[in-house]
């Protein structure tokens, strides 16, 4: 799962970067709001999480004119107005949750994944598809209740394909939510992930629509 942050502190967007990375996303981190618009227009994310206080451009700027362009992203804001009002108007212009400063990477790290649970219709923090569970907080795969050792990268275009049961992703796709900007690509990783993920879990799991990507059936 491919994340941006948008964060003018250095010491406070390098730590939420390093965090972020230890949970198992690919973390991209700007520190102003006109190059937050950039990335936005040229990468494929399923979350920002954005401060207010940005130079060049406010992070509510940037927020007004994602959702003035149809963009749904869950935006998660970070502020250190921790005033009823500045929360009311962050949430009223479009964001899906809110974190004061200073705060815990742990509950950012919660917080992320409720939003993204969210996003792909869940109420419940475990992923289940017939006989298989994902439980995103723990990083834990298994099947019929067994553990099933798998990489990170291999967690990540699982649950992305989990989330979009019944829509076809292109590999493209899947390797924007593998890689960060300073990552190196490898040419075939994600043909190699997915005959992996058809090793461990089986090899009905993930469908190859030929010419177009890869798809998890709705059960």
């Amino acid at each position: 799962m491919r994340l941006l942050v948008v964060e003018d502190d250095t010491l406070l967007g390098d730590g939420i970067k390093a965090g972020l990375t230890q949970e198992g996303y690919a973390v991209d981190w700007v520190e102003d709001g006109e190059a937050a618009e950039l990335a936005l227009k040229t990468n494929q994310y399923e979350l920002i999480v954005l401060d207010l206080g940005l130079p060049k451009k406010s992070g509510s700027e940037v927020l007004k004119n994602m959702r003035l362009q149809g963009n749904d992203m869950p935006v998660l804001i970070l502020t250190a107005r921790d005033t009823v009002v500045d929360r009311v108007k962050g949430l009223d212009n479009g964001a899906d949750d809110y974190l004061t400063k200073p705060f815990d990477l742990v509950e950012l790290a919660a917080r992320i994944r409720a939003l993204l649970r969210r996003r792909g219709g869940r109420s419940t923090p475990v992923i289940r598809h017939n006989r298989l569970e994902v439980d995103p907080a723990a990083h834990q795969v298994s099947v019929d209740g067994l553990v099933v050792d798998i990489s990170p990268r291999e967690f990540t275009i699982l649950q992305l394909l989990l989330e979009n049961r019944g829509k076809v992703l292109s590999r493209s796709r899947l390797e924007e939510g593998l890689y960060a900007w300073n990552d190196e690509v490898e040419s075939n990783t994600v043909e190699v992930h997915i005959h992996h993920l058809r090793k461990k879990l089986g090899a009905e799991l993930i469908r190859t629509i030929r010419g177009v990507g890869y798809i998890i059936d709705k059960v």
